[in-house]
């Protein structure tokens, strides 16, 4: 088993854990990691999901690339369709899944973090993605969503240079939302946990949808769903509980 997991206090922690390889993804890592987010994503006593590396030095420091150098077209094209299988899943789940982010995140490890809604990275993270230098490219969705997180431009720079990337300058990209002492990263990522936690569940999962989608379309037609999603929530028991806890100035009971 290369992944584990626990549930405490609502937080559903999952931990790659294969730090002799820098918790590198193979096709088996990639198979329980699959798994195992869809069983936390399933599972009613998990609202906030946290993804970590096991070990000091990474966070996920990229697929095997000892895997790669045997495969072929056939082979490749079902390794990024695996890949994207897996940051689809994450970024797509009805609950945040925040990324702890310490040491190496290179290649397929920056990419899965790109997946997560929120990124939080110790002082010593280091990302890059370095496809080019080994006559590839980013094939997890680098060349997808880090453009519509950083910008094109600098994109580009990072994609097309294959530099690596200090956890300070990711955070002035906007690559990070935070950057924390090592010794803080997990217990930081709870205190966003617990926040999320409070809020209802309803307007979380349809506002990770909106916020999804809103790359893709217009202001205009996005504004249109938008309404539509607000209104809607008005028939739900959560929205009803939240508008009567404000009124009477006690925490919702979600």
């Amino acid at each position: 088993m290369f992944i584990k997991t626990k549930i405490e206090k609502l937080i559903g922690s999952l931990i790659i854990d294969r730090p002799e390889s820098l918790n590198a993804m193979n096709n088996k890592v990639l198979d329980e990691l699959i798994m195992k987010v869809k069983e936390l994503i399933s599972d009613s006593d998990v609202k906030v999901i946290i993804v970590s590396g096991a070990g000091d030095k990474a966070f996920i420091a990229g697929a095997d690339i000892k895997l790669m150098q045997g495969m072929g077209k056939k082979e490749a094209l079902k390794f990024a369709k695996k890949g994207h299988l897996l940051t689809s899943l994450i970024e797509n789940s009805n609950k945040p899944i925040i990324a702890a982010i310490n040491g190496y995140a290179f290649g397929g490890g920056s990419e899965l973090a790109l997946s997560c809604h929120i990124r939080i990275a110790s002082e010593d993270a280091i990302f890059s993605q370095p496809e080019v230098k080994i006559g590839l490219l980013p094939g997890w969705g680098g060349t997808q969503r880090l453009p519509r997180i950083v910008g094109k431009g600098i994109a580009n720079e990072i994609i097309l240079t294959g530099m690596n990337i200090s956890a300070e300058r990711a955070y002035e990209i906007g690559l990070v939302n935070e950057v924390v002492k090592k010794d803080d990263l997990i217990s930081n990522c709870n205190k966003i946990a617990d926040a999320i936690i409070r809020n209802s569940p309803n307007a979380i999962n349809e506002s990770i949808k909106l916020i999804n989608i809103s790359s893709s379309l217009d202001l205009k037609a996005g504004l249109e769903i938008e309404a539509k999603r607000f209104s809607d929530l008005f028939e739900t028991d959560e929205t009803l509980e939240g508008l009567t806890a404000f009124v009477q100035k006690r925490p919702p009971k979600y």
